[in-house]
């Protein structure tokens, strides 16, 4: 009766359309559950008996009268015939300005003990797509507060940025830089199939209390089920599309685009799509343009989602699958070299391997012939730095070398920061000409 009670209590309004005959598990295998009774459209919610409570699961699949379900939270005390009713409650993530300052989960329930989110504002998970269309286009620069993406791979407001790295290059220190000098109105961060030790330590730690004040975290660590991982990146986007659409220039960082992939692999594999590349099944590269896509800009009247997505290089391999499809659906890339971190070079960014395609569109022309001198100064050092290291070349052979060779000091200097230091947009860009004319004249 307990648990007729608590499906009467989370029910509400049920569509005409749908069935809410109540059903039973014929199978639990791996991450999914097998029920048969209920006819119930993929993404729908359940609850499942079990012989110690109630466990919610969602719907990801059928086959014929088999209804896949995959359960929310860990599945313990399961049993055959276990009875499955569903749940027709849609009430969707809370949103609004309550949000901020708190970590929430992936259903954007909070975590952090400081009691229930009064709001009652809330907003789909997902969204039809946006027209491209009713886009403000790309004009304006974003500072960040790192001097290195400012001068040489500029954001523009509005971009969607991939942030390519192997494992402890320091992803996620980058990611707490520019969220402290950031100009955006409100920063919204995705901690998304990490160690959960580190989510603790870069809300404390990297993001620190004041920036806290302007921001929301969603939180959905490694432990937590593919499902729950799933939802936290699209849970953090639907929070940053309500700022968006409030006309807040919104800061969007997920950490990361990798995790959430390999969450759909394991749905997917799970309820039988067949692995295509690598080991990845198809609606892997069907779901992450989708959710890139809904970052950017909204309409006229409407702010911004500029967004930083980390992509796992798995062996510093750029070609991994996951970084060579978000490679081609972002608009632009920083590369985080593992040889730069571990010789003590922070942030470890390779300005060579980076590119920010829209950096043409909301610089000037100066700045933009600036950066790519600098960067071809830098480019031509990395390409002699065999030669130069065993001594193999002789000086005043080549007149760009000798110039490369004298700047590379002051080059490394310029592109290294402190981890609690912020550089604001027009103090990156003066530093970068005095480097230039310094140069020039043989400084």
């Amino acid at each position: 009766m307990d648990f007729l009670n608590k499906v009467r209590e989370l029910q509400t309004q049920v569509p005409q359309s749908v069935s809410v005959a109540s059903g039973k598990l014929v199978r639990g295998v791996g991450l999914t559950l097998e029920a048969v009774g209920c006819q119930l459209p993929v993404g729908s919610q359940c609850l499942v008996q079990t012989i110690d409570g109630e466990i919610e699961a969602e719907v990801v699949g059928f086959a014929e009268s088999i209804t896949y379900l995959m359960p929310t939270e860990a599945v313990k005390g399961i049993v055959p015939g276990s009875r499955v009713m569903p749940l027709s409650r849609q009430e969707g993530i809370p949103v609004g300005m309550e949000l901020l300052g708190r970590v929430v989960d992936g259903n954007g329930q909070p975590l952090d003990g400081l009691g229930a989110i009064k709001t009652n504002k809330r907003v789909p998970l997902t969204r039809p797509p946006m027209n491209p269309l009713i886009r403000k286009p790309i004009k304006q620069p974003l500072d960040v507060g790192v001097r290195a993406i400012n001068s040489m791979i500029t954001v523009g407001v509005g971009q969607r940025m991939g942030l390519f790295a192997g494992s402890g290059v320091g992803k996620s220190v980058l990611l707490g830089m520019m969220t402290r000098g950031t100009t955006a109105d409100v920063v919204v961060v995705g901690l998304v199939g990490e160690r959960g030790r580190e989510v603790k330590e870069f809300i404390q730690d990297i993001l620190g209390e004041e920036e806290r004040q302007k921001s929301v975290v969603v939180a959905a660590p490694a432990d937590t089920s593919p499902l729950m991982r799933l939802k936290g990146c699209e849970t953090a986007v639907s929070i940053a599309e309500y700022f968006r659409d409030q006309g807040m220039n919104v800061l969007l960082l997920i950490d990361s685009l990798t995790r959430y992939a390999m969450a759909q692999r394991e749905i997917a594999l799970a309820v039988g799509e067949p692995p295509a590349t690598k080991g990845y099944p198809p609606s892997v590269f069907a779901r992450l343009p989708a959710l890139v896509e809904r970052a950017g800009n909204g309409a006229e009247n409407q702010g911004s989602i500029t967004a930083f997505y980390t992509v796992l290089t798995e062996g510093d391999d750029l070609q991994d699958p996951i970084a060579d499809s978000a490679r081609a659906i972002l608009d632009g890339h920083i590369v985080l070299a593992r040889s730069l971190a571990d010789s003590g070079h922070f942030p470890a960014i390779d300005v060579e391997a980076s590119i920010s395609r829209v950096m043409p569109m909301v610089v000037s022309d100066q700045h933009m012939d600036t950066a790519r001198a600098l960067k071809q100064v830098y480019s031509t050092y990395q390409q002699n730095r065999d030669l130069i290291s065993i001594g193999a070349y002789s000086k005043g052979t080549d007149p760009r070398i000798d110039l490369a060779i004298k700047a590379e000091p002051i080059i490394n200097k310029f592109l290294q920061q402190k981890m609690k230091e912020i550089i604001p947009y027009d103090e990156s860009l003066q530093e970068m000409v005095k480097l230039t004319q310094a140069m020039r004249q043989g400084g």
